[in-house]
């Protein structure tokens, strides 16, 4: 089954093939005629703004479109960065800064308070324009510094306490089966093949 990534990451296109496996070819959108679209993620939810990027795509490409939306939660923000987590320390910001950001936001939080999670929702539109939406969790603790070089964003300081380690020190086949984007892929090709 092929789809379109609604997004120029082939890294992520990687990754989400690598999670669902051989019977899937992702491509991104770049290697169609959406290529070099800019797509406004105005919505206020991880699911609002999956769907505004696999429309967006299926609305030129008219091929079946996935798009993925994610982000992390920590309870002692009310939830922020959520969805502004790319950006959480501005336009275009670098892991980097956004991680700095979070470490100096969390600075006063005791060990109990820095509570997170991973959201993701991906969004997936047929061939025929029905639209479907999935989504998967992986809870941890934002830890006070960064431990690893694996992953990105703010992998190096998401402790999962089920490995007792940042997600940067997991192996990517451990990571890819854990991970928020794998618990909605996962839920996904569930979804599909009802």
């Amino acid at each position: 089954m092929k789809f379109v990534l609604a997004s120029q990451n082939k890294h992520k296109a990687k990754e989400i093939e690598a999670i669902l496996g051989e019977d899937f070819e992702i491509i991104t959108m770049d290697e169609t005629s959406a290529r070099g679209i800019e797509i406004d993620e105005n919505g206020t939810t991880f699911e609002e703004n999956a769907l505004i990027k696999a429309r967006a795509v299926y609305n030129i490409t008219h091929m079946p479109t996935i798009a993925d939306d994610s982000g992390i939660c920590v309870d002692f923000l009310g939830g922020k960065p959520g969805v502004h987590t790319a950006r959480f320390a501005g336009e275009n910001a670098t892991d980097d800064e956004n991680i700095d950001k979070l470490l100096a936001c969390l600075e006063t939080a005791a060990a109990e308070q820095r509570n997170a999670h991973f959201s993701c929702v991906i969004a997936v539109i047929l061939e025929d324009g029905k639209e479907k939406t999935f989504s998967g969790r992986c809870d941890g603790m934002i830890l006070k510094e960064r431990c690893g070089d694996n992953g990105f964003g703010y992998d190096p300081v998401f402790y999962v306490p089920e490995y007792k380690c940042s997600m940067a020190e997991l192996p990517a086949r451990v990571k890819n089966s854990i991970s928020h984007r794998s618990r909605a892929l996962d839920a996904m090709m569930k979804g599909l093949t009802k």
